[in-house]
This record gives structure tokens, sequence and C-alpha cells, in this order.
């Protein structure tokens, strides 16, 4: 019986190693790692029990409390998992603050470090008489096997009641769950506290000596197989989102090579009409009206290589280098370096989120510099006899994408407009270079975003700006753990 349950306990370990070599480096799966360990050691600890025959009570008790980590030690690490999905994960702002509070006040680093040292704590009074006492034999109610079971000391409460702190931990997770907006992390941490609760349910009858042995080892094989299937589930939904928004760089960047190339041919080609038509200009039989035609065409060529050095130019900008960051203080920051102009012209700069935290891939200096293009931009277009002087930024995420509404009183952009503002080199402003919407395109779409107008009015301009929502698993490691 002894060997059978240490067996099971097997199974966690068998696919948390296989899950680990197939998703690499995100925490998530580090922390489900190490849960699936302790599960197995919490079987080890169930399993040297039944040793009664084959070892002495001095070897068995030495196993129990040494073992008894996994159990004690599973409660920090589901309090850390947790705290990844709520931490890692926008949730909205609203009235009650008290649900906000669980998320900011309780799942932190700080409470976990203190559980940690709680459950050390525990850990160590199990070494002494005060938490286990000792062993004593006893048999299953529908058989002849017997086993040892603990025998608790006057601290063995301690044990119970950390054990209970598991309710405690799903509760505050079901409270939070409903305020969390990306469907695929919702799902996953729903069915993981079902699973947790099947499993904590077949725990509980481990304080039963005729049942406790064999339920355990079923809670066991039923949570750490279930739970594994929801892991590489919400894995491989988050990588088929991944490979899509690479797939549509991959289209970005071809059309841009594709257009480096187009460059360079019109540029040798123009140089070809240069040459001949410096060698026409020379020949002695050309009329004036032949002259001022070879002249148009020269002029026209030194336009059109100016046009293509002025792409080219444009085209080389360097590489955006992407990470996980604070997409909130990015428009902080954005809206603090812009408050000189803003006041200058007597414009209100209001900023509206309701979610916490929002993470996004991006490059925080250049999104920085995209915003303050934006806000530089309708201060520009407010004229100085409107009422109305104010730009209001909000919010909002849709579930695997956060959408910024950016908008102005300024005097509109005209309909026949709303495309051709985002080209380089045009601008309807008289003193305008016609580079600042097409930078701030071609940013976003560097960062796999995009930019559009979605109305336009002698009242005002809205824009709407979408990002990829940050997802539990860093992008720049799921390519990796695919390799």
């Amino acid at each position: 019986m002894g060997i059978l349950i240490i067996t099971i306990g097997l199974i966690p370990i068998v696919l948390a190693f296989a899950i680990s070599q197939i998703f690499k480096g995100s925490k998530l799966s580090t922390g489900l790692f190490i849960a699936m360990c302790l599960l197995a050691v919490w079987q080890f600890y169930i399993g040297v029990l039944f040793f009664e025959e084959s070892w002495n009570e001095d070897v068995v008790l030495f196993l129990f409390r040494m073992f008894r980590f996994g159990p004690i030690f599973t409660i920090p690490t589901l309090f850390y998992l947790i705290s990844i999905i709520i931490q890692d994960e926008p949730m909205r702002k609203d009235n009650n603050r008290w649900i906000e509070g669980i998320s900011k006040s309780v799942f932190n680093k700080k409470n976990f470090r203190a559980l940690l040292v709680w459950s050390v704590f525990v850990y160590l009074v199990d070494w002494t008489r005060l938490g286990i006492a000792g062993l004593e034999i006893v048999s299953l109610g529908f058989s002849s096997i017997n086993f040892y079971y603990p025998v608790y000391g006057p601290l063995g409460l301690l044990f119970k009641i950390h054990m209970a702190s598991f309710v405690l931990i799903l509760t505050m997770a079901f409270i939070l769950l409903p305020k969390l907006l990306n469907t695929n992390t919702k799902n996953f941490l729903m069915r993981f506290s079902i699973y947790a609760v099947l499993f904590y349910t077949f725990g509980l009858l481990n304080f039963h000596p005729a049942t406790g042995m064999i339920s355990g080892s079923i809670g066991v094989i039923l949570f750490s197989t279930l739970i594994m299937l929801e892991f590489v589930k919400l894995n491989t939904n988050m990588k088929l989102n991944y490979y899509e928004l690479m797939e549509r760089q991959k289209k970005l960047d071809y059309t841009g090579s594709l257009t480096a190339s187009l460059i360079h041919e019109v540029k040798n080609t123009n140089q070809i009409i240069k040459g001949f038509s410096k060698m026409l200009n020379k020949t002695d039989s050309m009329t004036d009206r032949d002259n001022g035609a070879v002249e148009m065409i020269m002029k026209s060529s030194e336009h059109l290589q100016k046009l293509a050095d002025n792409y080219q130019e444009y085209m080389r900008s360097s590489k955006i280098a992407l990470k996980v960051d604070d997409f909130e203080s990015v428009i902080y920051n954005a809206i603090e370096l812009s408050q000189g102009i803003a006041k200058e012209r007597h414009v209100e700069i209001e900023f509206i989120n309701h979610y916490k935290p929002l993470k996004a891939f991006i490059n925080k200096t250049y999104l920085e510099q995209v915003f303050i293009n934006l806000i530089k931009n309708s201060v520009e277009a407010i004229p100085d006899d409107k009422e109305i002087r104010k730009i209001t930024i909000r919010t909002e995420v849709v579930d695997k994408s956060i959408l910024i509404h950016f908008c102005d009183t300024g005097n509109g952009i005209p309909f026949e407009n709303w495309d051709s503002v985002f080209n380089p080199f045009m601008s309807i402003k008289d003193s305008g270079t016609g580079l600042g919407l097409p930078f701030v395109k071609k940013v976003l779409t560097e960062q796999l975003g995009n930019i559009s107008i979605v109305e336009s009015t002698t009242m005002g301009t809205h824009f709407q700006i979408e990002l990829p929502q940050n997802g539990l698993l860093d992008l720049d490691q799921l390519d990796k753990g695919s390799a």
C-alpha cells in the first residue's frame, strides 16, 4: 500500500517535468512546477505511514516529519500562483473599494513573505513533540492493513489552522474572479479554484484514519491531471494569440522590406534619368523648348531624389525593442511632459483609467513620444476662440486588447483626410512637416498596435489606439519555450 501511494505521488512530478520542458520561462509555469512537486512530496508524506511492517516507528516518524513540508508549503505556493494571476492581469476599478483592497493589500509580496515565515514556523513546530507527539498503529476499517497515524501534541492545531487557510485564500480568489477581464485567465483561475476545492475536500479525509489515505491519493491524481490540462489549454491559447501577432509583424516586415527595395530601384532609375538629362543638356542641337523640357525633367528628378531619400530615412529608423511594461505610467509621463504646452494654450488634459494593473508588450520610451505627439497635435488643433479646451484620454480593456480613446475639442479633420493624415509628408497644417501622425502610426504598428480616427467634426476628434494586452506568460519566453 505504501509503495502504491508513493508511486501515485510520482504522477505530479512526471506531469510537472513534462510541462516545464514544453513551457519554459514564465512565472506561472514555474509556480505550477513547484506546486506539483509539493503534491508529490505530500503523497510521500502519506505513503511512509504504510511501512509499519518494514520500518520501525522512529524511521517513519522522521520521514513523516521531513515530508510534511509538502502539504505545509503547498499553501504559500497556492497564494503565489493566485498572486501572479491577480497582480499581472488588469482588473476593473469600481466603487467596491474593499474588493480592490483584497487584490492590493492581501495578494502582495509582503504577505507572501509573511506566509512563508509562518509556514517555516509550523514546519519546525512539527519537528517537536509539541506538534507531532508520535505515531500510533491503526487499521483500515475495510481491510486488515495496519499503518501508522500521527498523534498530535499541544500545538498540533497549528497545522490544521494552517491547512484551513487554504479555504480563505480560495474564497478571496473567487471574490476577485468576476473583476478579471481576460477570458483565458478568468477561466483558468475559475477552474483552478474549483479543482483546488475538490482536492482540499479529498485532503480533509486525511484526518480520518479509516479513509484518508486512499481518498487523498485520489485527490492528488484528479487535481494534478486536471490542473495540468487547464494550464496546457491556457498556454496554447496564449501562444495562438502570440503567433497571430507575430504573423502580423512578419507581414509588416515584409511590406517594409518591399518598400525599401522599391525605393532603392526608384533611386537607381532616377540616377539614369539624371545622367541622360545632363547629356542632353550639353547637346548643341537642343532648342530653347528642348532645354526647358530637360530642365523640367532635372527638377522633377531632384524632387524625386529628395522624396526617395526622405522615405528611406523614415524606413531606416532603428528597430524598436519591446518588453512588458506598465502602460498607465506611460500616459502619465506623457501628460506630465506635455503640461507646458497645454498650460500655455489653456488646455485641460484628463486621464480616465478604470483598470489596475495595465500592462502591455511595449517600448515605453517610443510610446511616451506617441502620446506627446498626439497631445501636441491636439493642443495646436484647438483654436484660441474655442470655449471648451480639453483633451480626454480614456482606457478600455476588451479581452485581449487595450483600447485608448484619445479625444480633443479641436476643429476636427475633414473626412476625406482621415486615412491620408497617417501618410508621411502629408499635413493639413500650414506649418506641419507631415511626420507627426505618421510617426505615431509607425511606432504603434511596430508595437503590434494600430491607430484610427473614430469620429472628427468641428466639435473635436476622437482617435482610437489599440494595443495587445499582455497575458500571464511573457511573450518573449513563449517563443523560447516552443523552440
